[in-house]
């Protein structure tokens, strides 16, 4: 391997161990109390600060559930499997469907939030690098997009960068709240192909550029 490969593949490591992390659903001070590394490292090495040593990426490695390829970007395309990827589950009961199997670069996941019994909080926000395309397929979905509050329904759609404080909650009792996300840990977008259909006029914004005061 020529040593431009090298360094390219070493700066690729650092998104993809991020990516790995939040795909885990795992913080850097939860990481650092499983592995003994410390935080700062971890930020570093995530931000290509610094390049990790393979210990370190071993460590990582068996934390996240992937392979040295995975984090490498040199593990082949897997086959397709018969069966459906369970579906993951975090403390808050949301329920995560993996979409895509590879690390880095675009991936997808299918989320669903479960009914409520009582009115929600205002979502707890976080920011990180990346952007972001969100769906809503079925319930009201409450994003709370910096100093934005949205409500989007079935239908509505969302794009933004992900270094804006953001985050999401059931908006409405009753019932649960499913949605798509893609997502770029390294800003990647999507990229419209298809030109508007002739003769249609222009359509006003939808809900989630408009934005809507939120009520829950």
């Amino acid at each position: 391997m020529a040593a431009d490969d090298v360094d390219g593949t070493l700066a690729a490591i650092g998104p993809r161990l991020r990516a790995a992390r939040e795909h885990h659903g795992a913080t850097l001070a939860g990481v650092s109390c499983a592995t003994g590394i410390s935080t700062s490292t971890l930020s570093r090495i995530e931000t290509g600060r610094r390049k990790p040593t393979l210990e370190v990426l071993l460590q990582l490695s068996k934390e996240y559930g992937v392979s040295l390829d995975e984090l490498a970007g040199t593990a082949p395309a897997p086959a397709a499997e018969p069966r459906a990827t369970a579906p993951l589950s975090f403390g808050d009961d949301k329920a995560v469907l993996p979409l895509t199997r590879y690390v880095g670069g675009l991936h997808a996941h299918k989320h669903v939030l479960p009914a409520l019994e009582d009115p929600p909080a205002r979502p707890r926000q976080v920011s990180h690098d990346g952007h972001e395309w969100l769906c809503v397929l079925y319930g009201r979905l409450w994003l709370a997009l910096g100093g934005q509050d949205l409500i989007l329904t079935a239908g509505d759609v969302a794009e933004f960068d992900t270094r804006i404080p953001h985050g999401v909650a059931n908006a409405g009792l009753g019932g649960p709240v499913e949605y798509l996300i893609m997502f770029g840990p390294q800003g990647e977008r999507l990229r419209l192909r298809t030109p508007p259909a002739a003769g249609r006029g222009s359509r006003g914004p939808n809900r989630a550029q408009a934005g809507r005061e939120a009520q829950p």
